[in-house]
């Protein structure tokens, strides 16, 4: 498996790769979030330190996503919780706080991976009557008229539309969307209110509540208006 390393640290980058590469893992090493940009298409995992020499490593998180849906760990020397929600709902599958053993790392990676290579095989293209919803353009349309959405709101939409008969709890969308591995950072309220936020700004933008159904004390199913 190739795994693109962005450590900012190069000590600690030569010796991480020396590990990995004494378990099996073709490992190649970057320090700036513009080569991730430009490289990570060519690789199956990426590590991802927050503090990069040039841009923040959330922002280059964000603009992968926006493209891709490769793998990534997030390590950060923060230990905060606000810094380890804010690269998961991002779109990071994991996080990291520094200093970590080498042993969890693995384990972590192995989990990620595993998750992803379960992951269904995607409709491109989902037509409900008058809404169309396209995976590979990401375009909604309602009645043929393009409805702007954020990233976010289309990949909610997406995963109830792809799941039709299949109501779906907060912690499942946290997953699914968010793309993060513990959705446990999300519990209580602030999970409840972000998931309702996107979930209120998508039936605004439709035009209508019934697109997305609420089922109290369980979750979300899509209503297929």
């Amino acid at each position: 498996m190739r795994v693109l390393l962005a450590e900012s640290n190069k000590d600690v980058a030569d010796l991480l790769r020396h590990k990995m590469q004494r378990h099996g893992y073709d490992v190649d090493l970057t320090e700036t979030g513009a080569e991730i940009l430009e490289m990570h298409t060519k690789y199956d995992l990426l590590l991802l330190d927050l503090d990069l020499s040039d841009i923040d490593g959330v922002e280059v998180c964000r603009a992968i996503r926006a493209v891709s849906e490769m793998p990534i760990i997030a390590l950060t020397e923060q230990d905060a919780e606000l810094v380890r929600v804010l690269c998961l709902m991002e779109g990071c599958d994991d996080c990291l706080t520094k200093p970590y053993g080498f042993r969890e790392l693995l384990a972590r990676i192995e989990a990620v991976m595993r998750r992803v290579r379960h992951r269904p095989t995607s409709v491109q293209r989902i037509s409900r009557g008058p809404l169309s919803i396209d995976r590979g353009t990401r375009e909604v349309r309602l009645n043929g008229e393009l409805v702007t959405m954020t990233r976010r709101e289309f990949n909610l939409l997406y995963v109830l539309a792809s799941q039709p008969e299949t109501v779906l709890s907060r912690e499942r969308l946290m997953a699914e969307v968010w793309g993060q591995a513990n959705p446990s950072h999300f519990s209580g309220r602030k999970g409840s209110r972000t998931i309702d936020t996107h979930v209120n700004a998508v039936r605004n933008k439709l035009g209508n509540n019934g697109w997305i159904v609420t089922v109290r004390g369980v979750g979300f199913r899509f209503g297929g208006h």
